[in-house]
């Protein structure tokens, strides 16, 4: 077998789903030794044929390769026991796949939602699927020994949030995030009296030309002035001009503008949605204050692993709302998911 294996290449390809769509990546070693990454994402959220083809140009170049999946389960979380004596006190399990990690906490998820996976990805088959809480543990392992603290990972439409000391896990929660859709309420603007009424009535009947006056009743029309006065054609071609290069103008102004407004309303939207994990965060960590079934302990620290660009109103939210330490790491999700499936296989 170490024979065979140091004649083909290992690819690692994991699978990771949020509300944007799929994530594909694929990292390929020679002897232990990354060779090559790729990284493809698509529109879809289950397995297509775009997806099938691209994963079938990785798997039909070796017979040694491996797929994982992050679990994106909403009945999914971890208990701070691998007793099965103590498990039904956090969580009844009768419905969920589990298992132990490190011999020191569990986590699981939903049977019914492995099942749908099983079927979904039947004709590539999965070799793993991870729990969003080991992938925490895997990132802060170099913080985890040391601090204790809240350690959280941000997906677009999952936070997944544990308290860990010296490597115990204390509490743990998966918290769904529900999209967020501004509501712009365009009002039309109100029409102060009846004459702006009747104008409006007028224009949706239509105009009756009998209304007009003649026009040789337009006598007013002499108060403009003679065209004569006008010193030649060239003065109303650079009148023309001077037009034109005023309206560009605007044109671009208008332009600037705009992309200005459009600049503020993401800014807007980024920092209403961060307001949002940080409220759905905080109440996750009241609850682990006022449950008694945990060792709660006064938080004053915590680790974000940020895998979708958090702004940074979010840290500033934790500072000065919660008074806590707030330390932000940026996560490539897909990668950290391969090295997990590297670190099972070599294991």
């Amino acid at each position: 077998m170490k024979f065979l294996e140091s004649l083909y290449i290992k690819a690692f390809i994991s699978i990771v789903v949020d509300k944007q769509g799929t994530t594909i990546y694929v990292q390929t070693y020679k002897k232990e030794k990354l060779h090559a990454s790729y990284e493809e994402h698509f529109d879809a959220f289950g397995l297509d044929e775009k997806m099938l083809e691209y994963i079938h140009n990785f798997t039909k170049e070796t017979p040694f390769f491996y797929i994982a999946y992050l679990d994106n389960s909403t009945q999914q979380g971890a208990l701070p026991t691998c007793l099965k004596s103590e498990m039904s006190r956090y969580h009844d399990l009768s419905e969920s796949e589990y298992k132990c990690y490190d011999k020191k906490w569990t986590y699981y998820t939903s049977k019914t939602d492995l099942y749908e996976l099983e079927r979904m990805y039947e004709k590539v088959g999965l070799d793993f699927i991870f729990s969003p809480f080991t992938l925490v543990a895997h990132f802060f392992k170099d913080k985890l020994k040391e601090y204790f603290a809240g350690y959280i990972l941000v997906q677009e439409d999952l936070i997944t949030l544990s308290v860990f000391e010296n490597e115990t896990l204390l509490y743990a929660e998966s918290i769904v995030v529900e999209n967020y859709v501004p509501e712009e309420i365009l009002e039309e603007p109100a029409l102060e009296d009846e004459e702006d009424l009747d104008i409006v009535e007028e224009i949706e009947e239509g105009i009756d030309l009998d209304d007009i006056t003649a026009i040789d009743e337009l006598d007013s029309l002499d108060d403009f002035g003679d065209i004569a006065d006008l010193d030649s054609l060239d003065d109303i071609d650079n009148f023309a001009q001077e037009e034109d290069i005023e309206e560009e103008f605007n044109e671009e102004v208008n332009a600037i503008t705009q992309e200005q407004e459009t600049a503020s309303a993401e800014k807007d939207l980024v920092s209403t949605e961060d307001y949002q994990r940080f409220t759905l965060i905080q109440e996750s960590i009241n609850r682990y204050y006022h449950d008694d079934r945990y060792e709660s302990k006064f938080l004053e620290t915590l680790y974000i692993a940020d895998g979708v660009g958090v702004s940074s109103m979010l840290k500033q939210y934790f500072e000065e709302e919660m008074f806590l330490s707030v330390y932000v790491r940026s996560i490539d999700i897909p990668q950290e998911l391969s090295q997990l499936a590297y670190k099972e296989v070599l294991s």
